[in-house]
């Protein structure tokens, strides 16, 4: 039996501050008040025989482009009250009728969102969302969380994270690995930095989204870790596109080529998902290059900064610019296999036979 008082919600409570969980009230037949699962507290006022129900707290997100998305739409199926804020009209009618809520700016959803989730495209955007002059940051409150999902500089997060800091805000990097199949799946990859106390807090949610959680540690490591991880992929991509190339200048059979680093000691995540593609010359599905060149970006500002030698990155970086000196920016990285197709007067693609 749910209490009701007045018409008003059934909620007695808001206990925890901002961000903890929502309380209603109902009836037990063992006369004792329970919170959560099992655990019995002695609040006063409370009439005998009630429950405390714990509901989820509401969760704000920006970001629902090709992963934010789904992402969101994981988060109202697993029960977390969601409203977001998004400029696009299918986007907006799809996530609303899902059962999300769309605010009309920024500092609205900073206002009622206890959790607030970015799956924003680069640092600069993150930083006007959060500082700009129509950013949340004059709205934020102590207790709220603000969670980056999207993949940003290193170092600038543990700078945004010290200025949140100083607000009594928590800041958390995680951002996620997998493409949009698992994105929609709900089987991400979520690396996180920053205090391990809020990561425990936030985490139901981030297992709404992904099914593999890792905590990186201090603020930043998630993004260090995300970087390491594209970067070696876009590596991978790099000797993709090189090598099949020199296979059909050499005589072979690409497709063989393909088939057998892939069940070799060769074989990668690249040449899985781009070697396919290449030889269909299908060079559309995935992240486009000019979007993903900010982690080779950041990985080489990290080594100058640093002074830590990165040989085999600078080399996979020559590839990567010479693809988007060519205009080949929109495409995914399998399009670098047409910078040495073009030097060595080939074509990488399935035989007609």
């Amino acid at each position: 039996m749910i209490f009701n008082l007045g018409g008003a919600p059934p909620c007695l409570s808001r206990l925890g501050g901002m961000g903890g969980e929502l309380h209603s009230r109902e009836m037990l037949s063992n006369g004792k008040v329970e919170r959560g699962d099992d655990q019995k507290v002695g609040l006063p006022g409370v009439p005998r025989g009630v429950r405390m129900v714990s509901m989820k707290p509401e969760i704000g997100f920006v970001g629902l482009g090709t992963m934010g998305k789904w992402m969101a739409l994981n988060l109202i199926k697993a029960g977390f009250p969601l409203k977001f804020f998004a400029r696009r009209k299918e986007v907006i009618e799809e996530v609303t009728s899902q059962g999300g809520k769309a605010v009309p700016s920024l500092k609205e959803l900073a206002r009622q969102s206890a959790w607030i989730i970015f799956c924003l495209p680069n640092t600069e955007t993150v930083e006007e969302v959060l500082f700009g002059k129509d950013g949340m940051v004059d709205v934020l409150r102590p207790g709220q969380v603000v969670i980056d999902c999207g993949t940003i500089h290193p170092l600038a997060t543990r700078k945004i994270a010290q200025s949140l800091m100083g607000k009594g805000i928590p800041f958390l990097d995680a951002p996620v690995s997998g493409m949009e199949a698992r994105a929609k799946d709900g089987t991400l990859t979520i690396m996180v930095g920053g205090e391990e106390s809020v990561f425990q807090k936030v985490r139901p949610a981030l297992e709404a989204m992904g099914n593999k959680i890792i905590y990186a540690g201090a603020s930043g490591n998630g993004q260090m870790m995300k970087m390491i991880n594209n970067v070696m992929f876009d590596i991978h991509c790099a000797a993709l596109a090189e090598l099949l190339a020199l296979a059909v200048k050499m005589g072979l059979d690409p497709e063989e080529v393909v088939a057998v680093v892939r069940s070799g000691t060769g074989q990668c995540f690249a040449v899985d998902n781009f070697g396919p593609l290449i030889l269909e010359r299908n060079f559309v599905p995935g992240y486009p290059m000019t979007d993903a060149y900010k982690d080779m970006v950041y990985a080489v500002e990290i080594s100058s900064a640093q002074r830590i030698p990165l040989p085999v990155t600078a080399a996979a970086m020559v590839t990567y610019q010479m693809a988007l000196d060519q205009g080949l920016g929109r495409e995914n990285k399998g399009a670098m296999v047409k910078v040495w197709e073009r030097v060595l007067g080939v074509q990488v693609r399935k035989s007609k036979n």
